[in-house]
């Protein structure tokens, strides 16, 4: 199962389909927030991708709750902004909330900043920003053999 991660579009709707587009195996897209028009958009252009999006702090008028739990292939996904978090300080309150959530993957945005690591048995990403210089998302695969998880370079 692949799924592609995104966050931080800032309205570059362009982008976000782009995304979709260099990825068309992932059947689920998750917006990790700061692009509700764009995950919107996601949803009617691509009805047979499963969309996930969590409301950002720039996400004014969103409906969108501020954290998804979901499961997929056995491992249970946290997926939030981040700001509620304060991720830019430090990510130990996210990864609390995650561990908390029984969670093996974290997703989340906000900083802008590309990561993806593991740490005592939780798998964290940030895709980074659709909308920024070198704009970047993230993919995961889940196999029967484990997690993998990249930053991919929007082209």
């Amino acid at each position: 199962m692949r799924i592609l991660v995104m966050s931080d579009s800032h309205g570059d709707c362009y982008a976000a389909k782009s995304a979709v587009l260099s990825q068309s195996s992932a059947e689920i897209v998750v917006h990790c927030g700061d692009g509700a028009d764009e995950a919107e958009e996601i949803r009617r252009a691509f009805p047979e991708k499963h969309v996930v999006s969590v409301r950002g702090n720039c996400d004014f008028c969103s409906s969108a709750p501020n954290c998804e739990v979901f499961t997929v292939e056995g491992k249970k996904i946290f997926v939030t902004h981040g700001h509620l978090y304060g991720v830019k300080g430090g990510l130990y309150t996210a990864v609390c909330a995650a561990r908390e959530q029984g969670a093996d993957i974290l997703l989340f945005g906000h900083t802008h900043q590309p990561l993806a690591t593991y740490d005592d048995g939780l798998y964290i990403m940030n895709p980074g920003s659709l909308r920024s210089y070198e704009s970047t998302y993230g993919i995961i695969d889940i196999t029967d053999k484990g997690v993998l998880t990249n930053i991919v370079k929007l082209k």
